[in-house]
């Protein structure tokens, strides 16, 4: 598709958050599956899509007032997703916090005429694809502290995709001196 680019907002780690989870990944059983690459490790808010320029600009013009509390997610569950072929970590209880930021964006997108998955949002982090079973695997939960959300684009390269952060907006923190 000429003139759009491939995006979703997304939940972005930190680097102790990546490197944790690129510790997991290392203690998994790695026979036949294509590891998603450390540098794409995110947590999906919502997936818009292909997108033209005058919506990606309309989009992130209609996110700039939302605003949320910092939030941690707790991912402690390995998950096998069949349809997909993926392990994912996910969350046993998912932050109400996460739920009404994916559930307000999706608001905010559908606002702008694009699709979204009407399925009940499921926060995870996709760790490999081509998977064909789930490892019996214990780990230490692994919780991810959320400050910010962001727009990301799906880049095709050579050596596969990568994940680009085009635009960040923090959470209000009520901590913050407001003098």
């Amino acid at each position: 598709m000429p003139d759009t680019s491939r995006l979703f907002f997304a939940l972005w780690p930190d680097d102790e958050t990546r490197q944790t989870l690129t510790c997991l990944k290392r203690s998994l059983p790695s026979k036949d599956l294509k590891w998603v690459q450390p540098h794409n490790l995110h947590v999906t808010l919502v997936f818009l899509g292909h997108v033209d320029p005058a919506t990606e600009l309309s989009i992130k013009q209609s996110v700039n007032d939302i605003s949320a509390q910092p939030f941690a997610l707790t991912f402690d569950s390995l998950s096998y997703w069949s349809k997909p072929r993926v392990l994912c970590l996910s969350c046993k209880q998912v932050a109400p916090e996460a739920a009404k930021l994916a559930a307000e964006l999706d608001i905010r997108v559908r606002a702008n005429g694009l699709p979204t998955d009407s399925r009940p949002y499921i926060p995870h982090i996709t760790l490999a694809r081509h998977a064909c079973h789930l490892p019996d695997i214990k780990f230490e939960p692994i919780a991810w502290r959320a400050e910010a959300f962001c727009l990301v684009e799906s880049c095709s390269e050579a050596g596969g995709v990568r994940y680009k952060v085009i635009q960040q907006w923090p959470f209000i923190n009520p901590t913050a001196n407001l003098d």
